[in-house]
């Protein structure tokens, strides 16, 4: 057994260099997908009207505030700037439209994987910041 460990710890260390950037870049660049589908995609989302928060109609649609953040948010995120205010903006978001869309407490029933799984993924982020791989990074001189 300390042979097989001994070959994990050897092989994450390779791997961790990487793997913390490439979770921000790609899960950031697939939360930007969702973005593009709700501001140019078959059924664009209207900045005034539309959803409400909660059911209470605040004038501006909920879905454009949320599709505004998934887009220009993740763009940052995938750069690595302002990583931590973003990060946690979109675990925010994220618990909202899990409350929101998908009410339900089981996500493979109410179709809230994505926002579960994008709310872990951005607290996580938040906690541990950009990684070296990053402009924040790069701005505050730790590459």
């Amino acid at each position: 057994m300390n042979a097989i460990d001994k070959i994990m710890n050897g092989l994450a260390a390779l791997v961790a260099p990487i793997a913390w950037p490439l979770l921000r870049i790609l899960s950031s660049a697939m939360f930007m997908t969702h973005g593009y589908a709700k501001l140019f995609g078959a059924r664009p989302q209207p900045m005034m009207g539309g959803m409400g928060f909660f059911g209470i109609d605040l004038g501006i649609n909920m879905l454009w505030i949320a599709a505004v953040i998934e887009l220009f948010g993740g763009a940052l995120l995938v750069l690595g700037l302002f990583t931590r205010p973003l990060a946690l903006l979109a675990a925010i978001l994220m618990v909202m439209a899990y409350l929101t869309a998908h009410a339900a407490w089981f996500p493979t029933l109410n179709n809230g994987e994505l926002a579960a799984m994008y709310f872990i993924v951005y607290l996580a982020i938040f906690a541990q910041g950009p990684g070296s791989f990053s402009l924040d990074a790069r701005l505050r001189g730790k590459r």
